[in-house]
């Protein structure tokens, strides 16, 4: 497919134009030769032909380096919920088809606090269904109408068009981004869907002195080390923890968990994917740099753009790659190798050239390789698809028509994948 489609530039796009400071590539003809790191060779250069060999031994080596490099280390100290409630329920929620729960999983440490607030709807006489697990941008409220959700009383974005004033969500923001989470039409299909709030494990901002990075800090620190956690560890770790709480949930005894995220949360969700393998399936949309998009294609967004505008996201050592993806001992393909062999689903944007769309589609042909050791089938081909035109292999794919956003369109692709690659 030819870059006809991508033509348009949102307004968005022209933003990050006007403030990153560095020049910005959206021409596959400017792309300066690069080589991906071997995804099937060992540190000492002797080649992976084996599973064990993946799992034992080169796996390990490009977790570590995503730990250290990229993302940063997540502490290995265990904080488990002081308490556990379910402060409202009811099992006649969404036209009488749905079972709501709001649960509050609540930390305690250093004499602090921080609360979760899951949104859990299930349907009504399927014992054990799959469900989405995913983050919100803006409070739980704003995935749904349904006027019984509680309002986020967490920091979030000052958005007046949202809802949102001071920094406090008004009943205004109920359902802002319900297109985004069709709910009534999850629940239709057989699925559950749980989500939260990122900003209550981690407020989306340069300060690693509130959400749940202090409960690990030694003392006199006030930040993390160079090579530990930054926010999208601490979002993964978030959902962690919901997931701690999904699988001893009454009803859910059998059900299989799907990581999904948009845009940054899509970041977040494919590497919690790769973290925690009790997630079944992996589900990242527009996700871009950081994300699904290979980092030395340098089209879109960067390294060093992305460093500038959200420093909290990565580790401090990711920075020193600003300008230098090519140092990289690792790249996306890794990432999504990481999954293998559970099945991923990548999908694009035909506008949104700031996530590099070639880019997370290389990342998924290119971490084939390890899922053929399997015995699982990847991307075949180098090219991109035609728009519309989805591939559910057990890496998944799919470019639409539009820009940056989560559409209908995407949820019948996720539900599609997810029927054909879920036990259940």
């Amino acid at each position: 497919m030819s870059f006809k489609y991508f033509h348009v530039l949102p307004a968005f796009l022209l933003f990050n134009i006007i403030f990153a400071q560095t020049e910005i590539n959206y021409s596959e003809d400017s792309i300066a030769p690069y080589t991906l790191p071997n995804l099937l060779l060992l540190n000492n250069r002797k080649r992976v032909k084996k599973i064990r060999h993946w799992e034992k031994r080169k796996r390990p080596e490009i977790l570590k380096a995503f730990e250290n490099q990229v993302y940063g280390k997540i502490p290995e100290i265990k904080l488990n919920p002081s308490f556990t409630e379910i402060v409202e329920e009811s099992d006649s929620a969404l036209d009488n088809t749905t079972i709501r729960k709001q649960v509050q999983l609540v930390f305690e440490k250093h004499k602090r606090k921080l609360t979760i607030n899951i949104l859990l709807y299930l349907p009504k006489g399927i014992q054990s269904p799959p469900v989405f697990v995913g983050y919100n941008f803006y409070g739980n409220q704003t995935t749904t109408s349904d006027e019984n959700v509680i309002l986020s009383e967490s920091w979030v974005p000052n958005k007046a068009d949202f809802g949102i004033m001071e920094n406090r969500a008004t009943e205004n923001s109920r359902g802002v981004r319900s297109h985004r989470w069709p709910i009534k039409k999850i629940i239709n299909k057989g699925f559950g869907i749980a989500t939260v709030y990122c900003g209550e494990i981690d407020p989306d901002r340069n300060n690693f002195e509130d959400g749940i990075h202090p409960f690990f800090y030694n003392d006199n620190q006030n930040r993390p080390n160079n090579d530990e956690w930054g926010t999208i560890s601490a979002w993964a770790w978030g959902m962690s923890r919901v997931l701690d709480y999904l699988k001893q949930h009454k009803g859910l005894g059998n059900s299989e968990f799907i990581s999904f995220g948009h845009s940054r949360l899509g970041k977040t969700s494919l590497w919690a994917g790769a973290l925690d393998e009790r997630f079944a399936l992996i589900i990242a949309n527009n996700s871009g740099c950081g994300g699904a998009a290979i980092f030395r294609r340098k089209i879109g967004e960067t390294a060093a753009i992305i460093n500038g505008k959200f420093p909290h996201w990565f580790s401090v050592n990711f920075k020193k790659y600003n300008n230098a993806e090519h140092l990289l001992p690792v790249d996306q393909h890794m990432l999504i190798a990481l999954i293998a062999p559970r099945p991923v689903y990548i999908s694009s944007a035909a506008e949104d050239i700031w996530a590099d769309p070639r880019g997370e589609y290389l990342s998924g042909y290119y971490a084939s390789p390890v899922y053929e050791l399997y015995g699982k089938k990847g991307l075949a081909k180098p090219e991109l698809p035609q728009l519309n035109s989805p591939i559910h292999n057990d890496i998944g794919y799919h470019i639409r028509q539009g820009k940056h956003d989560v559409t209908e369109y995407d949820w019948v692709q996720f539900m599609k994948f997810a029927n054909k690659h879920l036990k259940n």
